[in-house]
Parts: structure tokens; C-alpha cells; sequence
């Protein structure tokens, strides 16, 4: 437990060992609440809108899907140029 105080704004400091242990940095987002007496803080990670979509179920079952198809080997490439690329997809859907 740390002591802190409250200063103009009614702004505190969070502690060094807490920050660490907790994992937030400057820049970073806390979510504040309350429970009963106690002032609750919460690390949030915010994603912006344009990525959003890689944290969708659909798009983390494909990114699984395609760990997996890395991790046996089962893919093809790299190409040398755009043309190879295209030849080989449309080869792969035959």
C-alpha cells in the first residue's frame, strides 16, 4: 500500500512500483470507478477504429488458421514479383 497525495486539480501520482506492476505508461488510458469507498483504476487498452477489425472473433480464427498453416509448412511463396503471386493463387483455386 503506498501513501499519496492529492494535489491542485485534485491530481495524484501513481507510484513507480504500481505503475510497473500494473503496466501503464504516460499516454496511456486508466478507467476509474468506485466500489463502495474505494476508487477503483483499471488499465485500458484502447484500439483504434481503423484496427478494430483484427480484434473481431472472425479475423482472430483466420490469424489462428494461419498460424497454424505457417507453423506445417503448408505455404507458398515468397514470390519474386506480383505476376508469380497471382499465378499461384489462381493455380490454388483449381
Amino acid at each position: 500500500m503506498e501513501l499519496v497525495k492529492v494535489k491542485q486539480n485534485y491530481q495524484i501520482t501513481i507510484p513507480q512500483s504500481l505503475r510497473k506492476k500494473i503496466k501503464i505508461d504516460v499516454g496511456d488510458y486508466i478507467e476509474i470507478d468506485t466500489q463502495d469507498e474505494f476508487i477503483i483504476l483499471r488499465p485500458v487498452k484502447v484500439v483504434h477504429p481503423d484496427q478494430e477489425y483484427f480484434y473481431t472473433k472472425k479475423w482472430q480464427i483466420m490469424e489462428r488458421e494461419a498460424d497454424k498453416d505457417i507453423s506445417q509448412g503448408d505455404v507458398v511463396g515468397p514470390f519474386k514479383d506480383v505476376k508469380a503471386s497471382l499465378k499461384a493463387l489462381k493455380k490454388s483455386k483449381t
